[in-house]
């Protein structure tokens, strides 16, 4: 990483293909930024304002700034041409010259990625499939990193299911470090680095913020992944934006299906009907349709010995499962046994020390 590469990111009307175009011609950026103008124009055939721009220097006292700003906040900015930029990412033709990024840095090497993105209006079944599908991988793949926006619904499940079962987790965000956005989620960012994660954007701190930056974040989440999974959408949206630019990367496209009748499913079902996406409704047919064998036994989670003695008050909480194929909420549970939320609170968490029930987030329990 040298000044140069974040200077040119700075140059006005040249996006990240013209810079890889001008790395391709020239061989570096220090050798773009020694060339003189008109040697810009004819090896590299750009309009002689753009040439002018970067003869001149444009760029170079706002990234004296910009890495000022990162040795601040500790902050480590990634050029395309650094062993440390993640492999996948610079693949795609439209990757960011340079990535800015908080948290473990060895974590964009991961052998295993799984892009994850779906509404923020999610269902309870999406929550449901997104954190079981995520918890078997867990079990196959113990190397798995979890990439996805940080945007509530289904980006934040995958980002929290992650972390609670034991992987890392890459979130990829629409505004500069070491802001968070949405800010709710602040807390969750902690908690993803803190267990060996990481958030990436190609955004600098001089950037002026708009809702016109999520779309383009999104092939980046895309890019980052092996294969990317859809858990609930609108046939319309930023989730939908992610799969249009994961195919043309040419990432195997997965996604859950759901009811026919429901907004939130339309999208989903629709790549699926058309071929696009492979439908999935496990982590066993994710790693199926990504060709992933795993290489570990599978986690054995805790179950009793014996079969278990209940008392009769959490008998009545455990034949409130009887007919439930997925999990339910606990004001549900509650209802059923005619029991206020603190008993049922309390019953459920002896079941799950117990190994009998356990609990998936947004307080749904499944009997094991």
């Amino acid at each position: 990483m040298t000044l140069e590469d974040i200077a040119i990111c700075f140059v006005s009307q040249l996006g990240p293909r013209g810079i890889a175009h001008l790395r391709d011609v020239f061989g570096s950026v220090q050798s773009v930024y020694s060339a003189s103008q008109s040697e810009i124009v004819e090896r590299a055939g750009l309009r002689a304002g753009i040439a002018a721009r970067i003869a001149s220097r444009e760029g170079w006292r706002e990234a004296e700034r910009e890495l000022r700003h990162c040795e601040r906040y500790g902050i480590v900015p990634i050029a395309a041409t650094d062993e440390a930029y993640p492999a996948a990412l610079a693949m795609a033709p439209d990757a960011p010259h340079v990535i800015y990024t908080m948290g473990h840095v060895e974590v964009l090497q991961a052998r295993h990625t799984l892009s994850v993105v779906g509404t923020r209006k999610m269902s309870p079944y999406g929550e449901l499939i997104c954190t079981r599908i995520i918890e078997r991988l867990a079990e196959m793949f113990p190397d798995l990193v979890v990439v996805s926006g940080l945007a509530f619904g289904i980006d934040a499940v995958a980002h929290r299911a992650a972390v609670q079962f034991g992987l890392r987790t890459i979130g990829v965000t629409a505004t500069a470090l070491p802001d968070i956005t949405p800010s709710q989620h602040t807390a969750l960012a902690g908690d993803m680095l803190a267990h060996g994660g990481m958030i990436v954007t190609e955004l600098h701190s001089q950037t002026k913020q708009n809702g016109n930056l999520y779309i383009p974040r999104n092939r980046i989440i895309a890019a980052l992944g092996e294969g990317l999974l859809l858990v609930e959408s609108p046939r319309e949206g930023g989730a939908m934006s992610t799969v249009a630019a994961a195919d043309s990367y040419a990432r195997p496209i997965m996604a859950t299906p759901g009811r026919a009748t429901d907004p939130m499913s339309a999208g989903p079902n629709h790549i699926i009907r058309t071929g696009l996406a492979t439908l999935v409704t496990s982590g066993d047919a994710v790693a199926d349709a990504l060709g992933w064998h795993s290489e570990e036994a599978p986690r054995e989670w805790h179950t009793p010995s014996q079969e278990y003695e209940a008392t009769e008050e959490e008998a009545r909480v455990l034949r409130c499962f009887d007919d439930v194929q997925d999990g339910i909420f606990i004001e549900r549970i509650a209802d059923r046994a005619a029991m206020s939320i603190q008993q049922t609170s309390a019953i459920l968490l002896n079941l799950e020390l117990a190994g009998v029930v356990r609990q998936l987030p947004g307080k749904i329990f499944e009997k094991i």
